[in-house]
């Protein structure tokens, strides 16, 4: 009894998997993002800074952005001075940033004293956002829905 309870178990295995795998995987091309069309995405010039979630560069919670999202090292994020929220760059906006790889996300914005800026996450590395610096980047964005 306990030999055809094993054997079983093995011919399940053997044979049933392979096809729960193939399955899986022929799914898997839904899930791929598709190229992205920048085309027609809005580009401006922007002074660009970085910071970090450090306590010693906020008063409040270093982690949690000012529309409340938390901040994790590895997050492809950026603040935008709040004039750019009324070109478009509003919560949850997509961005490319000129010299960095892939999209980011607006998600915290910049105190009001600040103009056409953005402010680049950096994780906890302080060296990497001092080597970057400050400097003139060209950002791209999605058009406003509005101006369709």
């Amino acid at each position: 009894m306990l030999v055809l309870m094993v054997l079983k178990k093995s011919i399940l295995k053997i044979f049933l998997l392979p096809l729960f795998l193939m399955a899986g995987l022929a799914g898997c091309d839904d899930d791929l993002p598709e190229e992205e069309d920048f085309s027609n995405w809005e580009t401006i010039t922007v002074t660009a800074s970085a910071y970090n979630s450090l306590k010693a560069q906020t008063e409040g919670n270093p982690e949690i952005t000012a529309w409340g999202d938390t901040l994790a090292p590895g997050m492809k994020s950026i603040a935008v001075s709040r004039d750019l929220l009324k070109r478009g760059l509003s919560y949850n906006t997509r961005v490319k940033i000129e010299g960095f790889e892939g999209v980011f996300v607006v998600n915290d914005k910049m105190h009001w004293r600040w103009r056409n800026k953005i402010d680049i996450y950096m994780g906890v590395d302080r060296g990497k956002a001092m080597e970057w610096g400050r400097r003139k980047v060209e950002i791209s964005f999605p058009p406003d829905e509005d101006d369709l």
